[in-house]
C-alpha cells in the first residue's frame, strides 16, 4: 500500500452521541479490501474483508466507548475500570485522542469479541469542536491493525524500554496518523467557524490603487489575493478583490450551526476521494469564486509548491505582523511567585508576483528567552545564533502563520498590581484595586485600552459604590468592570497609577436542598411573580454541577475569586522580538515595500484576590 494519507471514513457526532454527518469513500476502501484480501492469503485465512459500519453501528459504539472508557476521550491509562480489549488497558495516553471503536453487538462479551480484528474498528483520530466529536478513519495497513489488537490483549502493563511492539512504535510508522488530525482539526474549524485568517495590520496610507487598495489600506488586510486569471489594471483589480471577498463572506461557515453542504463541498474540493489534497478554507473559496487559469503558469524550472496553488498578480508588498498574548496569574503574595508569559506568532502576507524566496534574519532571539519555537511548512531555517536565525521562505497565498513561540515577557508584566476582596457579611462585601500601568515600558509601546473586571456569577449585584482615581466604572448584575484606560485615550512613554476602593452588596441568598445537596438560589421579586428570566436559568444551569461554597466565599466559582484583566499594546513587541524591514531580502529582487507592525493582547491575565483562595503550581 503506498505511503501518504488517505481516509476510508469520517463521521461527524453531536453531543447525544448521534451521527449527524458521515461521508465514506469508496475509492480507498476498494483499496483497503484489496489489501486485506492480500494479507489474509499470505496468512492462509479466508474470512472475508470487514465493511465499514452503519451510522447507527458508529453511534452505538461510540456511546458504548463512553460508558466502558468513563468519558469520551477515556482514561488514558489502565486503571481498576479498564477491561481487556479496551483503549485503557493499552495503558497510553494516546488512547485518548486515537481511540478504537468495538463493533460487537454483544455487550457482556466485549473482551471475547475484542480478540478478533474483525470486531476492531481502529485507528480513529478523534477530536472535539463546538459539541461536536469529529471521527476520521484513515487507511492503515491490515497488519497494523492486528498489532494493535494484540496490545490491547496482552496482560502486562504499559510499554517496556526497547520493546518492539509498542504503541508509540507502532503509531511512528503509520504515516497516515498526521494527515488525518489535520482532517480533523479542518472539519473542526468548519464547524466552529474558526476559520478567519490571522490578522496582519498596517498603517493607514493614502490609496494608490483604487477603491480596493483604499479600503484594505485603512482597516488592516482582510481580502484575498487576486488569481492569475485576474487581468493587472486597477478596475479588475476592484472586481475580482470584491467578488473573492464577497464569497468567502457568503461560504463563510457560522459557529454552533452545522452546515453540511459546506461540509461537502469542502471534501469535494479539498479530498474529493478520500485523499487530502489542499485542506485550506481560503484556497478552496479563490478556486470556487475564480476557477483555474493557465495564462500566466510558472517557469518550468521553477516548482509551484503546494501551498500556493494560484500565483498573485498586482501591486507587490510584504506584511509583517507580531501579535503577541500574555498570559499572566497575579497573586502578590510572599509564598506564591507570580506567574507571566508569552505566547506569539509572526502572521505575514506576501503580496508578491511570481515565486520569489524571502529571507530575513530575525533578530531578539536572546533577549526574548525562547522556550520553543516552530515554523510554517514554506518556512527554512538553514542557519541560527544566539541572537540571530535566518528564515527563507516563499509565502503562501493570503495572510498566514510563518511562525509561533513561546517565550518569557523580557520587559516585564504591562499591568502589576493587587486586588483584595473581604465579605463584611454575607450580602456585602469590601474590595480595593491598586494597579500600575506600563511600568518600564517607552515608546514606542502605546497601550491603547485597559479594563479590569469582576465577575460575580453566583450573585447578583443590587447595590455598589466606589469611584476609582482613574477611569470609569460600569456595573451590570453579575459583574463590575473597570475602564482604567478608555478607548481613544491611549498610554505612551509614561506609566500610570490607579487605585479603585469600594464595597458592593448583593441581593439574599436562599438557600435550599435539591437532591440530598445544598443549592444557592437568589431570591427574586420578579420570579415570584412568575416571570421568567433567561439569565436567571443561564446561570442556573452553568451553577448546577458546582459544589455548595461556605459563607467566606460566597459568590466564587468553585471557592476562587478573581478579577480579569484586558488590554492592548500596539508598537513593539513586549518579549523584544523583532524584525528589520531593511534586512528583508527578495529574490529576485523586486521593489516591493516592507511593512512591519506589532501588538500584544491579554490572555488569561488574572488578579487573584490577595485575601481569598488562589490556585497555584507547586514548586518541584
Amino acid at each position: 500500500m503506498p505511503s501518504g494519507c488517505s481516509i476510508r471514513a469520517l463521521w461527524i457526532i453531536n453531543n447525544h452521541d448521534a451521527v449527524v454527518f458521515s461521508r465514506k469513500f469508496p475509492v480507498v476502501e476498494k483499496r483497503w479490501r484489496s489489501a486485506f484480501k492480500t494479507e489474509n492469503e499470505n496468512s492462509d485465512g479466508s474470512d472475508p474483508p470487514p465493511r465499514l459500519p452503519t451510522d447507527q453501528q458508529i453511534s452505538i459504539a461510540f456511546a458504548r466507548r463512553k460508558k466502558q472508557e468513563g468519558s469520551s476521550r477515556g482514561y488514558g491509562l489502565r486503571v481498576a475500570q479498564s477491561t481487556k480489549g479496551s483503549d485503557s488497558w493499552v495503558d497510553d495516553p494516546i488512547t485518548r485522542h486515537i481511540i478504537s471503536l468495538s463493533l460487537s453487538e454483544d455487550y457482556n462479551d466485549n473482551e471475547s469479541n475484542n480478540n478478533d480484528e474483525m470486531n476492531i474498528l481502529w485507528p480513529i483520530i478523534l477530536h472535539t469542536k463546538s459539541l461536536y466529536y469529529i471521527l476520521v478513519l484513515p487507511l492503515v495497513e491490515p497488519r497494523e491493525i492486528k498489532d494493535f489488537v494484540n496490545l490491547c490483549n496482552r496482560s502486562d502493563c504499559g510499554s517496556a524500554v526497547g520493546e518492539d511492539l509498542s504503541l508509540s512504535s507502532l503509531l511512528l510508522n503509520t504515516s497516515s496518523i498526521t494527515g488525518a488530525f489535520m482532517v480533523a482539526h479542518s472539519f473542526g474549524d468548519i464547524i466552529s467557524g474558526d476559520t478567519a485568517e490571522p490578522e496582519v495590520v498596517v498603517a493607514a496610507s493614502p490609496s494608490v490603487g483604487g477603491l480596493f487598495d483604499s479600503l484594505t489600506g485603512s482597516i488592516g488586510i482582510s481580502s484575498r489575493p487576486r488569481p492569475v486569471a485576474a487581468a493587472p489594471v486597477a478596475s479588475s483589480s476592484s472586481q475580482s478583490g470584491s467578488s473573492t471577498t464577497g464569497a468567502a463572506a457568503t461560504d463563510a461557515p457560522k459557529a454552533g450551526l452545522l452546515d453540511k453542504d459546506l461540509l461537502r463541498n469542502f471534501i469535494a474540493s479539498a479530498m474529493p476521494f478520500g485523499t487530502p489534497l489542499d485542506l485550506s478554507l481560503s484556497n478552496i473559496f479563490a478556486m470556487k469564486a475564480n476557477g483555474f487559469s493557465s495564462a500566466e503558469p510558472p517557469p518550468q524550472d521553477l516548482k509551484q509548491p503546494a501551498w500556493k496553488p494560484y500565483l498573485y498578480k498586482g501591486k507587490q508588498r510584504l506584511l509583517f505582523t507580531i501579535h503577541e498574548t500574555i498570559n499572566a496569574a497575579m497573586y502578590d503574595r510572599d509564598e506564591i511567585p507570580d506567574s507571566v508569559s508569552v505566547a506569539g506568532q509572526i502572521n505575514c502576507r506576501g503580496e508578491l508576483e511570481g515565486l520569489p524566496d524571502v529571507s530575513f534574519p530575525l533578530a531578539g532571539l536572546s533577549k526574548a528567552r525562547i522556550e520553543s519555537i516552530s515554523f510554517h511548512p514554506c518556512a527554512q531555517v538553514p542557519a541560527h545564533g544566539i541572537d540571530k536565525q535566518n528564515i527563507v521562505f516563499q509565502p503562501p497565498l493570503g495572510n498566514f502563520v510563518l511562525m509561533k513561540y513561546q517565550a518569557g515577557c523580557g520587559l516585564g508584566p504591562p499591568v502589576k498590581g493587587f486586588y483584595q476582596l473581604s465579605m463584611v457579611s454575607e450580602d456585602e462585601g469590601a474590595f480595593l484595586f491598586k494597579v500600575g500601568l506600563m511600568e518600564g515600558y517607552k515608546s514606542p509601546l502605546s497601550m491603547e485600552f485597559c479594563t479590569i473586571t469582576m465577575p460575580f456569577p453566583r450573585r447578583r449585584i443590587v447595590a455598589f459604590d466606589g469611584t476609582p482615581s482613574a477611569g470609569t466604572v460600569l456595573t451590570t448584575e453579575h459583574s463590575v468592570e473597570w475602564r482604567v484606560l478608555g478607548s481613544g485615550r491611549s498610554l505612551s512613554g509614561k506609566s500610570l497609577e490607579a487605585t479603585f476602593p469600594g464595597t458592593i452588596k448583593f441581593s439574599p441568598l436562599k438557600s435550599r436542598r435539591r437532591g440530598g445537596g445544598d443549592d444557592d438560589e437568589e431570591s427574586d421579586g420578579e420570579s415570584a411573580e412568575g416571570v421568567v428570566n433567561v439569565e436567571d436559568i443561564l446561570v442556573q444551569k452553568m451553577n448546577k454541577d458546582l459544589p455548595a461554597v461556605e459563607m467566606e466565599e460566597p459568590f466564587c466559582w468553585q471557592a476562587y475569586d478573581y478579577a480579569k484583566v484586558s488590554f492592548k499594546i500596539v508598537g513593539a513587541s513586549v518579549s523584544r522580538m523583532s524584525i528589520d524591514t531593511k534586512s528583508v531580502n527578495i529574490y529576485p529582487t523586486t521593489k516591493s515595500p516592507v511593512e512591519y507592525s506589532a501588538q500584544v493582547t491579554s490572555g488569561d491575565y488574572i488578579l487573584w484576590n490577595t485575601l481569598g483562595k488562589a490556585p497555584s503550581a507547586a514548586a518541584v
